[in-house]
């Protein structure tokens, strides 16, 4: 399999490895894209029992450890992610995260409470931005924590714009708890159902999200030249999904948010002039 080209065909509503990055760049970004995307549907292989899918990601462990010790890849894509890895230092840790978050996807359906959620958000998400700043070379503790809530914030939306695309896999990314609080059972969300309390508890999901993405968002102004421009772009996308979550009134079983050309015209614009 072509784990690279497989990867990048995936449909994103955020730019990845555009061509706003310096040239140099967009290859290794690619890389951890693959990786990242590659792993993450080894999880959601349902038609491979948990088992198997749990040794997928093994796999992928186990090639991190041989990057580690300096022997040869066996895999196709470790042997251009090793060269980035090695080239540019990057803490194997960060790809080990994503694997645990992919590989608890596979063993744990249901979320309690907003903090495991967002235990989660640490190593599903955030270790990518984390990647990407060792590659800009800006990893002081102010800009981590800038990319944590950038990355973190649009792992959220994802959540939940995908609302019913989880649910269909077994899966729930809200919180149990808060679910109880507003009446929101898992019956309502099978049945597309918008009345109740469902308005007032996506929004509550809304507010929240955009506050932890425009926390992150001085990172945009931080880094320099076309890097920034990209990561402002991203920005301006996660709070764009948000805003048509807002006016869909949380209506994600028949109105999905999509970015459309004339959405990315605009996000282009207003990322032009750092804020």
């Amino acid at each position: 399999m072509n784990y690279r080209a497989s990867a990048v065909g995936h449909y994103e509503n955020f730019p990845v490895a555009s061509w706003l990055l310096p040239g140099r760049l967009r290859d290794p970004v690619r890389s951890i894209y693959a990786f990242a995307r590659q792993a993450d549907d080894f999880a959601d292989e349902a038609e491979d029992p948990p088992a198997t899918r749990l040794e997928h990601l093994a796999e992928f462990g186990r090639e991190l450890d041989a990057i580690e010790r300096a022997e040869p890849a066996r895999l196709p894509l470790f042997e251009h992610l090793g060269g980035v890895i090695s080239d540019f230092r990057l803490p194997i840790q960060l790809f080990r995260d994503l694997l645990s978050a992919f590989a608890q996807d596979v063993t744990k359906t249901r979320y309690d409470n907003f903090g495991e959620v967002m235990s989660y958000c640490r190593r599903s998400a955030n270790p990518v931005g984390r990647l990407l700043l060792h590659l800009f070379g800006a990893t002081d503790a102010r800009s981590l924590a800038h990319s944590d809530g950038i990355c973190s914030a649009l792992q959220l939306i994802n959540f939940l714009q995908d609302i019913p695309i989880d649910y269909a896999k077994g899966r729930i990314y809200l919180a149990a708890d808060e679910m109880r609080r507003h009446g929101i059972s898992e019956a309502q969300i099978a049945a597309a159902d918008t009345t109740g309390n469902w308005k007032p508890f996506m929004q509550h999901q809304i507010e929240r999200t955009r506050l932890i993405l425009l926390g992150g968002a001085p990172l945009g102004r931080t880094l320099g030249g076309r890097t920034g421009l990209e990561l402002r772009m991203i920005v301006q996308g996660g709070a764009r999904i948000l805003r048509k979550l807002q006016d869909s009134e949380g209506d994600v079983f028949r109105n999905r948010p999509v970015l459309y050309k004339s959405d990315w015209a605009c996000m282009f614009v207003r990322a032009l002039i750092p804020r």
